[in-house]
């Protein structure tokens, strides 16, 4: 067979996942906060552009949803980002389950892992100036559990009870238990079980009260001796806290040689000591949600806009631009600073699109729950609101990702109103949310005759829902809330 050139034709698709692409993908799934973020190392980086005054507001998109709603006036909200200058532009909008990209995680996000920068790169949002003083640097530092405890140790202390006691408290658990065995400390250093014992009760007079126990019994045994409460009743209800968790109230009468009010009155107490006393010293730093998207009435319908507050503006600086020099290599460094920016631009006013579009099919689906509650949430997926505007679900969910939404009724997540459901008599379906409240209330109003899983089965049944008893006691337990026989004793402990 002899060899020879030839020329041949092929015809293939294949999908070309560009970095601006890419980035413009992650910038739908970032919170607020990391969005500030990202623009403010955006602006750090790239001299021409600059966040606008906190008196020019970013033109924020927004949305009228009204039962008789016309889609075919909106733009399309999953378009490319291009940045080449064309009139048209290809779909945002990217299935990545074929590809090695991912952008769900909080590794994934913009900027790498070295966290968030804050709020430094956004225009301050109130009418304070930059530069005034920041009030919240002079508010005392919370300390944690550990750091209480040295301080009160070192305060009343010394030599070598201080030393043990200290080598305990590094090993206090956040809830103020002892987290090493007492002899496996007194092994480690060398002394005697009990020395270890006796900075071990020095430091269970510490505040809070029943900090440094090694088992609930011991806790709560501290705080009834502060409360001088520690009488040989209550010693021994104590000692018993099995019983109690059963209900086996007459056989604690007999133990604790108590009548029923006695009884009542030692469980009452018992009830007010805190099982873990070092909760109260947790230190973590607590983030305040920022809803991103407000849902308001209007008229027949509804207003959707994204919170202005959480977008900084961004500009192009035209005039820094025109003060530097024209030689050819400013020019295509500019040029290239100027792409960038531009491109920034156009992707945070696609996001905003993007958003606004996915909340108003959300408020659309959902109409049932902001007009009359939470008992009307109708059971939805990402596939449902992908389908309705012409998106694939992997983008819906990016999009509903560490999001949040303000409407009459609170602040809700947006993953919140995707939920699946049971079947109605209706034939449309309940969310689960739906069921639980009804769930919820069905035992809230039970008085005195405790419904049991069964009867809460027929209960849902008139009320058209499809639902089996696994059902109800999956949703029950998962709202925290106790079986027939748990809330029966509970009921008789609190009389």
């Amino acid at each position: 067979m002899a060899l020879a050139p030839r020329l041949d034709l092929r015809q293939s698709q294949s999908l070309v996942m560009t970095p601006q692409l890419q980035q413009a993908i992650k910038l739908l799934a970032l919170s607020s906060l990391e969005i500030e973020a990202f623009i403010a190392d955006e602006v750090e980086r790239n001299p021409v552009l600059e966040t606008g005054s906190s008196d020019a507001a970013p033109d924020v998109p927004t949305e009228d949803f009204a039962p008789a709603l016309d889609d075919s006036r909106e733009r399309a909200s999953d378009d490319l980002l291009s940045g080449d200058g064309q009139g048209t532009s290809d779909a945002l909008d990217v299935d990545f389950s074929a590809e090695t990209f991912h952008h769900d995680t909080p590794s994934d996000s913009v900027g790498g892992a070295d966290g968030m920068l804050g709020l430094s790169g956004s225009a301050a949002p109130s009418g304070f100036d930059a530069d005034a003083p920041d009030f919240d640097s002079f508010a005392a530092r919370d300390i944690n559990l550990r750091e209480h405890l040295m301080a009160q140790a070192g305060s009343t202390l010394s030599g070598r009870q201080l030393f043990l006691v200290q080598q305990i408290i590094e090993h206090i658990e956040p809830t103020g238990y002892v987290g090493e065995d007492l002899m496996a400390t007194a092994h480690r250093l060398g002394v005697a079980m009990a020395e270890m014992e006796g900075a071990l009760s020095e430091l269970q007079r510490f505040d809070p009260t029943g900090v440094g126990a090694r088992n609930l019994s011991e806790c709560l045994a501290i705080q009834a001796r502060e409360a001088d409460r520690y009488d040989p009743c209550m010693a021994k209800l104590i000692d018993n806290l099995d019983l109690v968790a059963k209900g086996a109230f007459d056989q604690l009468k007999r133990m604790c040689r108590v009548d029923d009010e006695d009884l009542r009155d030692m469980l009452i107490e018992l009830r007010g000591y805190d099982p873990k006393p070092g909760c109260r010293f947790e230190s973590e730093d607590m983030l305040a949600v920022t809803p991103d998207i407000f849902i308001t009435p209007r008229g027949e319908g509804w207003a959707i806009e994204l919170n202005s507050a959480n977008l900084p503006r961004i500009l192009i600086n035209r005039s820094y631009v025109a003060e530097l020099g024209q030689d050819k290599a400013t020019k295509a460094w500019l040029s290239d600073c100027m792409a960038d920016a531009n491109w920034l631009i156009k992707a945070m006013d696609q996001r905003q699109r993007t958003i606004v579009k996915v909340a108003t099919e959300i408020v659309k689906q959902q109409d049932g729950f902001f007009r009359k509650g939470v008992a009307h949430l109708r059971p939805l997926t990402l596939r449902q609101v992908a389908d309705a505007i012409d998106m694939h679900e992997s983008t819906v969910s990016r999009v509903t990702s560490n999001k949040y939404l303000h409407c009459g009724r609170g602040l809700f997540d947006l993953k919140y109103f995707f939920s699946s459901g049971v079947q109605s008599a209706d034939g449309e379906g309940a969310s689960a949310e739906a069921v639980k409240s009804h769930i919820k209330s069905l035992i809230d109003a039970e008085g005195e005759k405790i419904l049991s899983d069964d009867t809460l089965v027929d209960l849902l049944t008139a009320k058209g829902f499809d639902i089996a008893r696994r059902t109800v006691a999956k949703y029950r337990e998962a709202m925290g809330i106790g079986s027939s026989v748990q809330r029966r004793r509970q009921k008789k402990m609190g009389r």
